[in-house]
């Protein structure tokens, strides 16, 4: 005669701060760098690199513009961060939103949902970003390609 299956044991919740380690890891990875870019201004001519696509073809490429924009972020210009780098402004919100309900879920122990980032979504990011480069560079565009320093 056969017992009765014993029910599963569910495994052991871990604690808070375990479940913090990830999130806070992630913005200290963001975080310190941005603190960098927040006090050497890209403004002046000297502290980075040119952008290797800007050097090569003369094109703003999807990223020009975005350590400037990181910078006025971080003292608070929304309007030169839009003019700088309109991408990396939306991008940063989009993060921002989901750093916070990855933090919200490991406060909580609930499961983080995040975004699947499948093939498909590759491809349209792609996409995004190649016509964001090429509208940036038309006249009609012009608005989105960065102040030339």
């Amino acid at each position: 005669m056969n017992a009765a299956p014993q029910p599963a044991v569910p495994p052991a919740r871990s604690s808070p701060l375990r479940r913090l380690v990830r999130p806070l890891a992630a913005l200290a990875a963001v975080g310190l760098p941005t603190l960098y870019v927040a006090a050497v201004d890209p403004n002046t001519p000297g502290h980075y690199p040119v952008c290797p696509v800007l050097s090569a073809t003369g094109w703003w490429c999807p990223g020009c513009g975005g350590l400037r924009a990181v910078h006025a972020l971080t003292h608070g210009d929304l309007s030169a961060a839009v003019h700088d780098n309109l991408l990396v402004v939306l991008l940063a919100v989009v993060a921002a939103v989901l750093w916070t309900g990855w933090l919200w879920a490991a406060l909580t122990g609930a499961k983080a949902t995040g975004i699947r980032f499948g093939a498909a979504r590759a491809v349209l990011l792609v996409l995004v970003l190649g016509l964001f480069m090429v509208l940036r560079n038309l006249p009609v565009g012009a608005g989105l390609a960065p102040p030339v320093v």
